[in-house]
């Protein structure tokens, strides 16, 4: 598939870098991002770029940083190889140590889990500080017997190790066909089972209620579906949501209010939140 290469040059870094992939990647087709020194590559599949989209997004951002971009059409090639050549592995650092791997990397046994991630250019590999947060209460909460949902699944690596620590079920949805098929692809690999589904939060229209939610997608998502999530949480259940800054968390404690959610926790990870509600 060919591809434009969009290259953003920014003349400070943090947080607009993040704010600029939270943009492109989460409200956008972009699906891919390299880090630089001064700012970051965009990839884009060809038939779905659009400058005037593309100059939105510079426009939005052009008062709070100098942002400069040039685009270009890079010769069709492999990316999913030129991505992995750059992708590392992570270690998350909590009470259960948790290795985040591609098929490539070495495996470790001082660890309480290893899951085993094709990335793919899917969200989810456990680079991204909200993916960390998530994966972080997910190793602490008591999951055993658990009916879980993971709405905006990525590559499964959430409900994965949700499934290790003995959820009794775990739903994936994404919208996403691409993610849809790397997050069966992923429980196969780690030997787990996950009913993974494509569509939006319109599927949990006569759902079975959850004893958990977790959501790790971008703020305006939330809080167009939080009353979705809502309508099939048990009583007493939780609602883990990431994918925001911490500035977004009144706007989404108002909006969980309304529909019960009362909050209990919030963490912080370079500016991004991750918060827990509970159902009363």
């Amino acid at each position: 598939m060919q591809y434009a290469e969009v290259t953003f040059h920014l003349s400070s870094c943090n947080p607009f870098r993040d704010l600029l992939v939270d943009a492109l990647g989460n409200e956008g087709p972009y699906d891919s991002f390299v880090e630089t020194s001064d700012g970051l590559q965009a990839y884009v599949p060809l038939d779905q770029f659009d400058e005037s989209f593309l100059k939105a997004v510079v426009a939005d951002y052009s008062t709070l940083v100098d942002i400069q971009y040039a685009v270009s059409f890079p010769p069709d090639k492999n990316w999913n190889e030129e991505w992995e050549k750059q992708h590392q592995p992570v270690l998350v650092e909590c009470n259960r140590p948790i290795w985040v791997r591609a098929p490539f990397h070495e495996h470790r046994d001082d660890v309480s889990y290893e899951i085993e991630i094709e990335p793919k250019m899917s969200f989810g590999t456990a680079h991204h500080q909200t993916t960390y947060m998530m994966l972080s209460y997910l190793a602490e909460m008591p999951l055993e017997g658990l009916r879980m949902l993971d709405m905006g699944c990525g590559t499964a690596v959430l409900g994965i190790l949700a499934k290790m620590r003995g959820a009794a079920y775990v739903e994936g949805i994404d919208i996403d066909e691409w993610a849809y098929n790397n997050a069966l692809e992923n429980c196969m690999r780690n030997n787990v089972e996950l009913n993974i589904r494509i569509g939006d939060a319109s599927l949990l229209q006569g759902s079975e209620p959850f004893d958990l939610i977790i959501a790790n997608i971008n703020r305006n998502i939330l809080l167009r579906d939080m009353q979705y999530y809502a309508a099939v949480l048990k009583p007493q259940g939780s609602l883990l949501l990431s994918g925001f800054y911490e500035h977004d968390i009144p706007a989404l404690e108002e909006k969980a209010a309304t529909l019960g959610l009362v909050l209990q926790e919030k963490r912080l990870r370079d500016s991004w939140a991750a918060i827990r509600f509970l159902r009363s």
